[in-house]
C-alpha cells in the first residue's frame, strides 16, 4: 500500500513500526509467530528490503553486489508477513496524545506541498536505528559511510573499476573490519584514528597494540594518534586528506592531559570512508515526549522495552538500557520477542539484557570480548604469550565485568 491510499484521517490502527532494518523486521517476525492477524504497518524511508547489515563490512572482498545481500525485497517480505509496507515514507511527527503519526512520501510529485497523511496506532515500535556521525572536518558530500545498503552499493560501484587508494577515518570495529575487507579486494588502505591503536575506546593498550601490529603486518597503513582536519577535492578528482599527529600536553594547573595538533601532513586518495561513530536522531523522540539521551539514544524500561511515553517501545541501535547504547545484532531476537509479548498482552518474564560476545571479523587476528569492555579500568592479565593474550576487567568489587581474548591467526 502506498501513502496516497491512506485517507487524511486514516482509521488504520494496530501496531506501527518505524524502521525496516534488522530490528524492525525482527519485531514483525516475533509478532507474526504469535498473532497472524493483528494489523501491522511498517514505515520506512527506504525500500524496506531485508538484508543482514553486518555483512556490509565483508562484502567487497567477496565480490558480492548489494542485490546478493538482499534476502527478500521489502514488497515480497511485507506480502509474506501480511504487513502494510509504506516504503520511501518518512514520519515527520508523533502525536502521542492522539496516537497518530504524520507521514510524507518521497514518491509524491511535490511532497513539500501536499497534505500529510496520518496513521493511527494502538502500539508504536521505534526501530529507528542510528546514523553515522560526520565531524565538521569530514564533508558529507566527499566522504562515504558503510551503514546502509544503498550507500554500500554506490561505493562498491566506484571501487569496481580497479585498485584504488582508500582512507578510512576511525579505527573502531567497523573501520578496522572495512580496512581488511578493502585490502583483500586489492585496494591500498590507510586507516586513521585519534587513538594510538585500533579499538582503543574498547580495550586496554596491551590488547590494542597487538591488533595494530596485526593489521599493519597485512599491509594496511595505520596512522594512530592523528586528527583529520580537512578533506578536499583536487583538480583531478582525487581527494586530499589533511591530518596531524597529536602530542600530549600536560596541564599542571589541573593535572589533566590534553592534546595539541602538530604539523599538518596530507595524503592523496581516491575515496574516504568515515567510521567515526553513530548517533540517534532525537527529533521524533522529542516530538513524542520520549526520554532521550543525546549520546546513547532512547531510554527504555529494561524488562519491557517500553519508553516512558505510553504505548511506545524502542528496539535496537536507537535505544539504551541503564545508560548504555544497545548497538549489537545478537540481542535483537530476544528484544523483539519481549516487545511482541508485551504489545499482544501475553505474560512474559521480561527482557534481560545480556551483553553479547563481541567478535572482530578480521582474519589477521582473532579478537573476542565479553561483558561491557572499556579501555579504562582495572585490567588484569591472565595469559600473555606470543600466540594468545587473555585479560579481565575487574569492577570495584573485584568481580569480572569484561574479558578479552586475542589470538594469533592459525597457520596452515
Amino acid at each position: 500500500m502506498s501513502i496516497e491510499n491512506l485517507a487524511a484521517s486514516s482509521t488504520v490502527s494496530g501496531i506501527a513500526i518505524i524502521g525496516a532494518g534488522l530490528a524492525g523486521w525482527h519485531v514483525i517476525d516475533a509478532i507474526r509467530a504469535k498473532d497472524k492477524d493483528i494489523p501491522i504497518t511498517l514505515i520506512t524511508a527506504d525500500s524496506g528490503d531485508r538484508y543482514h547489515k553486518p555483512m556490509l563490512t565483508m562484502a567487497i572482498s567477496q565480490n558480492k553486489q548489494a542485490a546478493d545481500l538482499v534476502r527478500a525485497t521489502g514488497e515480497d517480505a511485507a506480502a509474506a508477513a501480511g504487513v502494510t509496507l509504506l516504503a520511501y515514507t518518512s514520519v515527520t511527527d508523533i502525536d502521542a496524545a492522539t496516537q497518530q503519526l504524520q507521514l510524507i512520501s518521497a514518491l509524491r510529485s511535490d511532497p513539500a506541498n501536499t497534505n500529510y497523511a496520518t496513521v493511527r496506532y494502538d502500539k508504536l515500535v521505534l526501530a529507528l536505528g542510528a546514523h553515522p556521525i560526520f565531524p565538521k572536518s569530514l564533508p558529507q558530500e566527499l566522504v562515504w559511510h558503510v551503514n546502509h545498503i544503498e550507500r554500500f552499493a554506490q561505493l562498491q560501484a566506484q571501487l569496481a573499476t580497479g585498485a584504488q587508494r582508500v582512507a578510512i577515518i576511525g579505527a573502531g570495529m567497523v573501520g578496522t573490519e572495512i580496512a581488511e575487507d578493502l585490502l583483500k579486494a586489492g585496494h591500498e588502505v590507510t586507516l586513521i584514528d585519534l587513538n594510538n591503536a585500533p579499538l582503543s575506546q574498547m580495550l586496554p593498550a596491551q590488547a590494542t597494540a597487538r591488533i595494530a601490529k596485526a593489521i599493519e603486518s597485512q599491509g594496511i597503513r595505520f596512522l594512530g594518534g592523528c586528527l583529520v582536519s580537512d578533506v578536499t577535492r583536487n583538480d583531478d578528482s582525487s581527494l586530499q586528506v589533511s591530518y596531524a599527529p597529536l602530542k600530549p600536553v600536560n596541564d599542571d594547573s589541573n593535572n589533566s592531559a590534553e592534546n595539541e595538533v602538530t604539523e599538518i601532513t596530507t595524503i592523496t586518495v581516491d575515496h574516504v570512508i568515515a567510521s567515526t561513530g553513530l548517533t540517534v536522531d532525537g527529533k521524533l523522540p522529542a516530538a513524542a515526549g520520549i526520554e532521550f539521551d543525546s549520546r546513547t539514544g532512547i531510554v527504555v524500561d529494561a524488562p519491557t522495552l517500553r519508553t516512558k511515553t505510553a504505548h511506545i517501545y524502542a528496539i535496537g541501535d536507537c535505544m539504551s538500557i541503564n545508560g548504555v547504547a544497545c548497538r549489537y545484532v545478537a540481542p535483537l531476537r530476544a528484544q523483539a520477542a519481549t516487545i511482541a509479548d508485551d504489545v499482544l498482552g501475553i505474560d512474559h518474564e521480561g527482557y534481560e539484557h545480556k551483553p553479547p560476545m563481541i567478535r572482530l571479523k578480521n582474519k589477521a587476528i582473532s579478537v573476542m570480548a565479553t561483558g561491557v569492555p572499556r579501555a579504562e579500568g582495572n585490567w588484569q592479565v591472565k595469559t600473555d604469550s606470543a600466540d594468545e593474550l587473555v585479560m579481565e576487567l575487574l569492577d570495584e568489587q573485584e568481580a569480572v565485568s569484561a574479558t578479552v581474548t586475542i589470538k594469533a591467526p592459525a597457520t596452515v
